[in-house]
């Protein structure tokens, strides 16, 4: 099942998801109502989470629409819009935390000229974006920083959603907590340096890099979430970024160093994860700093992972 968030106007509504076309929540209940004869009541509410395992509180209901759309696609058919044609939203606006992993996939490290090392010997290193102005619905622009605007790269990254409150959950639990999976574009200003004329410090090399992910819009999600029972395995997605028409990026899960459950049972030791929060998990090599190519204006940039969507975005100068 996948579900999105989208809007005809002003108020943000949800609907199931299927590539090229979205079909309301209300026209499913009212087409099921009709031809069933049965009250399916689901309220038409934005929170993607009401809807999602594993404590949806209409995660059932919700599930059984779902399979009643893939069985009678001719009935909903007339109900069904075309993606193209609406506003896709960002499937969770103003999730509690937007945490992101650097360095997940060793031939990404080793294409930054860097040595990968082995999951035994190392950690996660985690790190965070502001979700108020970092997050950017899909089709919607990415701003290059004019204070900044020469060195900007792409990111396609496989992004949790969790779906119940844990601290200190095992390796072997952790997928128990997952709502669902959705597609981010983790976009990197690669060699922001604020104040050019200053006194070097220790820590400037680190702090640099880390407010280089922080530009407004740069963070691109969407453009559903894939539920979690639908999903069982996260390391067998594959993944594709294009920039135009050239494809820049093409790996899978399963290359990831700390796999989705081992990330969360890390982050869970010494951080509360709660309902909403986004746990992007990493990108694999292709990025466009390896061979020193960036984005400019104009650029079309399309982050896919399979079984999950299409995340396109365009570019344009801040």
């Amino acid at each position: 099942m996948r579900l999105c968030r989208f809007s005809q106007g002003n108020e943000p509504r949800p609907a199931f998801y299927f590539d090229n076309q979205i079909v309301p929540f209300e026209a499913v209940v009212r087409a099921h109502k009709e031809r069933t004869h049965r009250d399916l009541p689901l309220p038409i509410a934005d929170d993607l989470l009401l809807y999602l395992p594993p404590d949806g509180q209409h995660f059932a209901a919700a599930r059984e629409l779902a399979a009643w759309i893939e069985s009678n696609r001719g009935i909903t058919d007339s109900a069904a819009l075309e993606t193209s044609k609406v506003k896709i939203l960002t499937p969770m606006p103003r999730p509690p935390k937007l945490l992101l992993l650097a360095g997940n996939y060793a031939a990404h490290i080793e294409e930054g000229g860097r040595t990968a090392v082995a999951r035994q010997k190392t950690f996660p290193y985690v790190f965070m974006k502001p979700p108020t102005t970092t997050l950017t619905d899909p089709e919607m622009p990415i701003a290059i920083p004019r204070v900044s605007p020469n060195h900007i790269d792409w990111e396609v990254e496989l992004a949790v959603v969790m779906g119940r409150r844990v601290k200190g959950v095992s390796e072997a639990e952790a997928l128990k907590y997952v709502a669902g999976y959705t597609v981010v574009n983790d976009i990197s200003d690669r060699k922001f340096r604020p104040n050019p004329g200053r006194e070097l410090r220790e820590q400037d090399k680190f702090f640099d890099w880390l407010h280089g992910k922080w530009h407004d819009s740069f963070c691109p999600m969407g453009p559903c979430i894939r539920s979690a029972d639908s999903l069982p395995d996260p390391q067998k997605l594959k993944l594709t970024l294009q920039v135009n028409d050239d494809i820049k990026q093409n790996a899978t899960t399963a290359q990831q160093i700390f796999p989705v459950a081992a990330v969360i049972e890390f982050i869970s030791q010494f951080v509360t994860l709660e309902p909403g929060d986004i746990i992007s998990t990493g990108t694999p090599s292709g990025v466009g700093n390896a061979t020193g190519t960036y984005l400019k204006p104009g650029d079309q940039v399309q982050a896919e992972i399979e079984g999950i969507g299409v995340l396109r975005n365009r570019m344009i100068a801040g």
